[in-house]
């Protein structure tokens, strides 16, 4: 995989109009979030697109634009409705081609009977690289920080290990982040909102978000995420400007 800078964000694509109709539910965004948790890693964005060329090539051209390091999950197989090879191979402006690694992979599991259909399977954009099936065999496959598995949760989560330990093992740490939440009462959000936005500038690195009760009670949970150091500083910060303002407030809880 060729050298690039370090990617600032992960995110994943998730294709297909049966996620959109609901006639199957999503099972990959909640995995991508433990396996990213596991190397100290976390998701920054997902986006959910159906088997419209046309949308998918728009999507894929935005996201290739990024630097990002995004998973892509289902419609590289090779029947008509599977139209994410083509479409990331326009969004990039290259060629596709059969790669030639993933020829010898699919002419090892099929012998003759890889062609004339199968072997569109491995019909990429010009310069992709293999990401290894361990299941099947049948491999996935990147290009520059793109990273194309197929929608079997089975088969595309292991190869989604495989690229982050192979691809981005020097992003890995053991500082998972935290968040620190505490609960606020009798108190409108607009009366915090320079006291939240100065917290805020004064900690850029962390993430802080109010969310109100859905419940019609007067309370709001503040919650600072970040790294454990910067999220404790930050929350510390956040606590004593709540006092000194008098402002009601339950028990301090971690996660």
């Amino acid at each position: 995989m060729a050298d690039s800078p370090v990617a600032q964000h992960i995110g994943i694509i998730l294709i297909g109009d049966e996620l959109l109709s609901g006639k199957r539910i999503d099972k990959h965004m909640p995995q991508v979030i433990s396996i990213l948790h596991e190397r100290g890693l976390e998701l920054s964005w997902a986006r959910l697109v159906g088997d419209d060329a046309a949308l998918l090539e728009r999507t894929l051209a935005e996201t290739t634009a990024s630097n990002d390091i995004v998973f892509s999950f289902g419609g590289i197989g090779a029947t008509p409705d599977d139209r994410t090879r083509q479409c990331a191979a326009r969004a990039l402006g290259r060629e596709l081609e059969i790669n030639a690694q993933g020829r010898a992979i699919l002419e090892d599991k099929f012998g003759d009977e890889a062609y004339p259909n199968r072997i569109h399977m491995v019909e990429w954009p010009a310069g992709a690289e293999v990401i290894p099936n361990p299941i099947n065999r049948v491999p996935g496959f990147s290009v520059d920080h793109h990273h194309f598995v197929p929608g079997f949760p089975k088969m595309a989560w292991p190869m989604v290990a495989w690229v982050l330990d192979e691809h981005y093992a020097h992003l890995h740490t053991d500082e998972r982040s935290v968040e620190y939440l505490v609960e606020v009462f009798d108190t409108p959000e607009s009366a915090l909102i320079d006291l939240m936005q100065a917290i805020m500038n004064e900690h850029p690195t962390v993430r802080i978000a109010c969310l109100p009760s859905a419940e019609g009670e007067r309370k709001i949970e503040f919650g600072v995420r970040g790294r454990p150091a910067d999220a404790a500083s930050a929350f510390d910060a956040l606590y004593a400007a709540l006092s000194d303002a008098g402002i009601p407030m339950g028990a301090c809880t971690s996660r």
